[in-house]
């Protein structure tokens, strides 16, 4: 297609946060961002106050949860581009209930966990995968966090080591799952330009972590980006904190 942007990402959750953030520096180094979430006023009013600095952002409907608006994303993406270069699943959620023990999180937390932060990556990156294909050089980025680490959820020296953290059963497990989707995604496309890799962004000061953290989402973002943006020498089936590879 004449005049397309030379590469074309999607971005889920993107609406506010460490999405947010990964739209913006993606855009600044030249990409054209679809900034997707699942409420079309606040993804519209993002990505306008985006586009409004002068970055190529549009908006985009997708809620990874509900199956019609990924196909529709996907039918959208493919009539405007006819590809898609770059996929980061940055949607997530923590449900969770700090201080409360392992065994007392109920069920259905588990299950809302699931359906998002596992069940959404998945739906929505086999969906856009025919898109990824016709990319000379795909990119999908799976957002994971430290917690999906069971080395570091076993080592008392570490900061997920703690009653705060082990009270988020359903989110570690939830990371855990999307580690192994991204190695075993990564293996089925070894032989293909798409490379699939999960970061782990840093305890990052967001709503996610009721504000708390280690770092400001500039920082959080940086790890994503960095892995979108790899080139045709770039790692795959990895996962990374900028730049070094965790344990799994």
């Amino acid at each position: 297609m004449s005049g397309q942007p030379s590469t074309i990402a999607v971005v889920t959750g993107a609406n506010r946060g460490i999405g947010f953030e990964i739209a913006r520096q993606l855009a600044e180094h030249g990409v054209h961002v679809l900034l997707s979430g699942r409420t079309a006023d606040r993804v519209s009013a993002a990505a306008g106050e985006l586009r409004g600095t002068g970055l190529e952002v549009d908006p985009l409907l997708l809620d990874v949860t509900d199956e019609e608006t990924i196909a529709s994303a996907v039918t959208e993406v493919d009539r405007r581009y006819g590809r898609l270069d770059i996929l980061v699943n940055n949607a997530g959620i923590r449900v969770e209930e700090y201080g409360r023990k392992p065994s007392e999180q109920p069920l259905d937390l588990w299950r809302r966990t699931f359906d998002t932060n596992l069940f959404g990556v998945v739906a929505v990156t086999t969906a856009f995968l025919p898109l990824l294909r016709r990319s000379a050089a795909g990119r999908v980025v799976n957002v994971s966090s430290l917690l999906a680490s069971l080395t570091a959820h076993s080592d008392p020296g570490s900061y997920v080591y703690s009653d705060t953290f082990k009270s988020l059963p359903a989110y570690s497990a939830s990371k855990s799952a999307v580690n192994s989707w991204t190695v075993h995604l990564a293996y089925e496309l070894r032989d293909t330009p798409i490379k699939v890799n999960a970061v782990h962004p840093g305890y990052t000061k967001t709503d996610l972590n009721d504000g708390e953290g280690d770092q400001h989402v500039s920082e959080g973002a940086a790890t994503s980006v960095s892995m979108a943006l790899l080139d045709a020498d770039g790692p795959t089936g990895t996962w990374v904190h900028k730049g070094r590879n965790l344990p799994w």
